[in-house]
């Protein structure tokens, strides 16, 4: 054993060890091999939620954090705390679920509907980002419906152009993490968009309740739809909001 310890390099080894790699790899070659390392723990943790997704639905959970790390987002991927509760209501849902914007939420989802015979909608409205979700959505052999077009300008605000034929009549979970901020009304436009899909019971979920524009909109959803809202999460807080 000692003979063992005395082999491993001392902390100024290592610190020598990684500035040379850093000096002597090109960056495009450590960004290569840092992608098929999140590939790599991304399809390991993927493997792991499709055999138990419940095991996710709360904060913390290796999995959901290996499934962060692997999705490679980490800066707007929506923190643990907001995917394990969006876990949490989907495998409690009786029925569609609404998703406005997509990301590392959207595969979990989708699965999670395909799983209960549900149907899964989403809405984006960048191309590029929407076909690496499909990407994902295919490989898992996930039927999420994912509805790519231009935001739509309703006048007061701008919002997902939504094919409102096409859609269930009811919503049992809304998940609401687009689009961007800096849209003219933010996330508004759900509320007076998709009013008559959002019946009695429906779970709605609007992520990064830090920022006053999002508390604003929920202010006015609860105006709207007549109902209240909770402020949940502690690292990254998001709202909660109920139909009634």
């Amino acid at each position: 054993m000692q003979n063992i310890l005395k082999l491993a390099p001392s902390p100024r080894t290592r610190s020598i060890l990684r500035e040379t790699y850093y000096k002597s790899v090109p960056s495009l070659i450590r960004s290569f091999f840092r992608g098929k390392r999140r590939d790599a723990v991304f399809q390991q943790a993927m493997q792991q939620f499709l055999q138990d997704p419940g095991a996710c639905a709360s904060p913390g959970n290796p999995i959901l954090t290996d499934l962060i790390y692997g999705w490679g987002n980490e800066a707007w991927s929506a923190m643990d705390e907001y995917l394990a509760s969006c876990i949490d209501y989907a495998l409690k849902s009786n029925g569609p679920i609404l998703e406005c914007g997509s990301g590392l939420s959207t595969i979990l989802l989708g699965a999670i509907a395909k799983r209960q015979g549900q149907r899964h909608w989403v809405l984006e409205h960048k191309p590029a980002w929407a076909t690496k979700v499909q990407h994902h959505l295919n490989n898992y052999q996930l039927d999420s419906v994912v509805c790519t077009k231009p935001l739509k300008d309703y006048g007061d605000f701008c919002w997902y152009d939504v094919p409102l034929d096409r859609m269930p009549d009811n919503f049992f979970l809304v998940v609401c993490d687009g689009p961007p901020r800096r849209t003219k009304g933010g996330r508004y436009g759900l509320v007076p968009t998709m009013r008559e899909r959002l019946k009695s019971g429906c779970v709605i979920l609007l992520d990064d309740a830090y920022r006053e524009a999002e508390l604003k909109i929920a202010k006015r959803w609860g105006a709207e739809l007549d109902t209240s809202f909770a402020i949940q999460g502690i690292s990254k807080p998001y709202i909660k909001m109920v139909v009634t």
